[in-house]
């Protein structure tokens, strides 16, 4: 693959906030890549950029694209992206890292390309062999935490409240999710009498329920559309002094405390999926957890394993998870992603790529959920950003 030109740039995200995009010119077309950016983010993940800052990293981006200009690579498979892996390694060690954010906007955009190259689709030619397998889409509906704006603000606790339905094609689960977050604006506007349609970060609903409330308005959606009931607590961000502060009802919970009331929430709204139900380096709570598990719920590693081996190595070893979430930018390096992938195929982990509160236009985090054969894919249900990843998978399965 002849690479005739490569830049880097500035541009915003879904919060408006500045990330980086990367554009390769071949033979064969101009391919871009933008990175996310999170908001709530585990102490583990590679710095989305340089100590020095954003400015920084740029600069840096920059000047490794000029050494692209008038290269070719001899790309005939996924596998040979480490290559272009190696190239990056070493220009970072002549002067020092990008930043996961720079090296996935760079790697992805390369593969784009070399997709093309190889006369197939992105997802295609990380796929291989393998058979094609769609996963099925997790829903933000209702939100909270820090993606539900200033502390101040009366807010449940947890950051998201997801539904996961359950249909034959992904389409049909997109329709369904549609749906129950319209009925979900209905159900809220009765529940509280000064609400007003207010969106937060990632698009989900905005309340001042508690986290029961939410959960009970949930159990009503599920009722009328089928669907399956998933918390992400993002429990490290209101994590302080060892213990839980939660603030829409004033109270803290102990590590003990905090077990019994996530497994009571559990049973009592039959919650399937339950993603970082405790902070980060709390390992013993999450196994702990998944000894009662019951009924095939999920409990899912983020901040806990932050898309890198070691963790998420961990986590598996001292069965503290079923399913582990993967955003490639928390890591930046693809081809570590992919090891990630075949790992948690192997000891049979559940997974489920995700996308993040600051969002960009790129839908490449679909092709790499069916490329790598994700069970789910976690994008929110309304707003631009997230709807254009859920295209991306409907049109390739009905391709």
């Amino acid at each position: 693959m002849f690479i005739k030109e490569a830049e880097a740039r500035s541009i915003k995200d879904s919060r408006g906030e500045r990330t980086i995009e990367i554009e390769i010119e071949s033979g064969l077309g101009v391919f871009k890549a933008s990175a996310p950016a999170g908001k709530s983010k585990g102490s583990y993940e590679t710095p989305a950029y340089s100590q020095r800052g954003f400015e920084w990293s740029l600069k840096l981006a920059k000047k490794f694209c000029s050494k692209l200009k008038g290269k070719n690579f001899p790309i005939t498979r996924f596998s040979d992206l480490e290559n272009f892996e190696r190239l990056i390694k070493s220009f970072e060690s002549n002067y020092e890292k990008f930043g996961a954010n720079v090296t996935y906007a760079l790697e992805t955009a390369f593969l784009k390309a070399a997709a093309a190259n190889n006369r197939k689709q992105l997802w295609e030619f990380i796929k291989g062999d393998r058979k094609i397998k769609v996963p099925m889409p997790v829903g933000n509906c209702i939100g909270g935490g820090m993606h539900s704006g200033d502390s101040k603000e009366r807010k449940p606790d947890f950051q998201e409240f997801l539904l996961i339905p359950k249909e034959e094609t992904f389409m049909k689960a997109v329709s369904n999710n549609i749906h129950a977050y319209e009925f979900a604006e209905k159900l809220l506007k009765k529940k509280e009498s000064k609400w007003v349609m207010k969106k937060n970060d990632e698009s989900a609903l905005k309340t001042e329920l508690s986290n029961e409330d939410v959960l009970e308005t949930l159990s009503e959606i599920t009722k009328k559309f089928g669907s399956r009931i998933g918390i992400d607590a993002a429990s490290s961000t209101f994590f302080h002094g060892n213990y839980y502060n939660y603030k829409n009802k004033e109270l803290t919970r102990n590590n003990v405390e905090q077990e019994e009331y996530i497994r009571m929430l559990i049973e009592k709204y039959n919650l399937f999926y339950v993603e970082d139900p405790f902070q980060e380096e709390d390992f013993a709570g999450f196994a702990e957890l998944m000894k009662h598990v019951k009924n095939g719920a999920l409990i899912i590693g983020d901040d806990l394993t932050v898309t890198h081996f070691e963790r998420i190595k961990r986590a598996v070893e001292k069965k503290c998870v079923n399913a582990v979430i993967i955003k490639p930018n928390q890591n930046g390096y693809i081809m570590d992603v992919a090891r990630i992938i075949e790992y948690c195929k192997e000891k049979k982990i559940k997974i489920v790529f995700s996308h993040r509160s600051g969002e960009t236009m790129d839908n490449a985090l679909a092709d790499y959920a069916i490329g790598f054969q994700a069970d789910f894919i976690k994008t929110g249900i309304m707003g631009r950003e997230r709807l254009v990843k859920l295209k991306r998978i409907m049109d390739i399965e009905v391709s």
